[in-house]
């Protein structure tokens, strides 16, 4: 299965895709072309690396009814909208759900391309984050409970004998379990510790 990523194009207008797939393809990009919000669904699977270029007017399913789907289901896919002059209102809104940009009919082939560059960097950067959110859940996973005390604890700014005191426990203990964490975590500082606390949604203390 190719790693490629692909430009969805969805567009009820048949010249408006044949249009788009030629710029696209123009420049080396994978095109995939839609006339409609229900025919891209029932193609596309969840995961597939990529960004969508999106009217908003379509019959049957409008692109913003499709913005909410992908929002439902938390489909994430970095969407460019392309909208006719009167759909600028509607727009903003889907800009407003998270849409990276939207582009008005008639384009600049340009600037459009631009735009697709920044949405699939933005892809692989989401990709990215989401692979070490990932990889971080695994390696929390692996702790004691009373290691996940100790982590929080650590990243929260609390000290050995603070911790000590609060566990009832030894500083010497402490620090055993903290060396614990730092390896089960594979941090090599703790600042490395406090990234990934804050990945996985762990309150730190600013100061750390």
């Amino acid at each position: 299965m190719s790693k490629q990523p692909n430009v969805f194009v969805v567009d009820d207008d048949q010249a408006m895709r044949n249009s788009l797939k030629w710029l696209i393809e123009s420049v080396g990009m994978n095109v995939e072309t839609y006339s409609t919000a229900d025919e891209f669904i029932q193609n596309y699977y969840p995961g597939r690396a990529g960004c969508l270029l999106l009217d908003v007017r379509m019959p049957g399913m409008s692109g913003l009814e499709l913005q909410e789907h992908f929002i439902k289901h938390q489909i994430n896919i970095p969407i460019i909208i392309i909208t006719g002059h009167g759909d600028v209102p509607m727009a903003v809104r889907a800009m407003k759900s998270g849409a990276v940009d939207f582009i008005e009919k008639p384009f600049n082939d340009e600037l459009l391309l631009e735009s697709i560059r920044n949405a699939l960097s933005m892809d692989i950067e989401q990709r990215a984050a989401q692979a070490e959110r990932a990889e971080i859940a695994t390696r929390l996973a692996n702790l004691t409970p009373r290691e996940h005390e100790v982590m929080e604890m650590v990243t929260a700014g609390k000290s050995n004998k603070e911790i000590a005191q609060t566990l009832g426990v030894s500083a010497k203990t402490v620090e055993a379990h903290r060396s614990r964490v730092m390896e089960k975590m594979q941090a090599d500082s703790l600042a490395d510790l406090v990234k990934m606390a804050v990945a996985a949604n762990i309150e730190v203390d600013d100061d750390v």
